[in-house]
């Protein structure tokens, strides 16, 4: 075979294959590519989106927390005031109770005074009786001189 025709079939070979690929083979390759570079494009849209929702999400955690952190000092500020105005209450119905006590000690000792007073004024009438009797040497009869006893309590 000479070298010519060689080359010339060659050439129709080539071309033939060039045809044929670029037909039936080259178009679901690009296809294929094509497919990929959106499949990449929207995956990394995809990221984007993803990245963007993230970093809201973690700025509305970091409100939440901020929020929950404000209740939490609310709600121990509240719950050491309303301590402390249960310790106040409790200290002063205490105070109240001491002085109703103190109150109550101071009148029944007033009253044990008082019938002290009562019992002293009888036994001292009863002596000054006694004591008039062995003056007078005679007998000093008691429901007789029962008014003058009287005025002797009440002097006393």
């Amino acid at each position: 075979m000479n070298l010519n025709a060689t080359l010339l079939a060659q050439i129709v070979v080539f071309v033939i294959l060039w045809w044929f690929t670029m037909k039936f083979v080259w178009p679901p390759i690009t296809k294929a590519l094509d497919d990929r570079a959106k499949l990449v494009a929207s995956g990394l849209a995809a990221a984007d989106k993803a990245k963007l929702e993230l970093a809201g999400a973690n700025k509305r955690v970091e409100e939440q927390l901020a929020q929950s952190r404000n209740e939490t000092a609310k709600l121990l500020s509240d719950a050491e005031k309303r301590g402390q105005a249960i310790v106040d209450e409790a200290k002063r119905r205490a105070e109240e109770e001491g002085a109703k006590i103190v109150a109550a000690a101071k009148a029944e000792a007033d009253q044990q005074a008082i019938q002290a007073r009562e019992v002293l004024r009888d036994q001292v009438a009863v002596l000054a009786v006694k004591g008039a009797e062995q003056i007078l040497k005679r007998e000093v009869n008691a429901g007789v001189h029962a008014d003058l006893l009287t005025r002797l309590k009440t002097e006393l």
